[in-house]
């Protein structure tokens, strides 16, 4: 029986680590937070915030620029 899609593993993303910012994240992801609710993107790449300063988390919105 051929392989479906669905059979096959799916490609590694690749995160990228910064010192004082973000991780860069090839997109698109999904991102379940602490409360269970999960939240999306489809950009090619997204930037999730690991100080939570962000307005916007779990995506950065370089607040964290203001103390780093």
């Amino acid at each position: 029986m051929p392989n479906s899609p669905s059979d096959r593993p799916a490609a590694p993303r690749r995160v990228t680590v910064q010192r004082k910012g973000p991780l860069l994240m090839e997109g698109p992801v999904e991102v379940e937070l602490e409360d269970g609710s999960v939240v999306t993107s489809d950009r090619f790449r997204v930037a999730l915030c690991t100080c939570r300063r962000s307005r916007r988390y779990p995506w950065c919105d370089t607040s964290h620029r203001d103390r780093a």
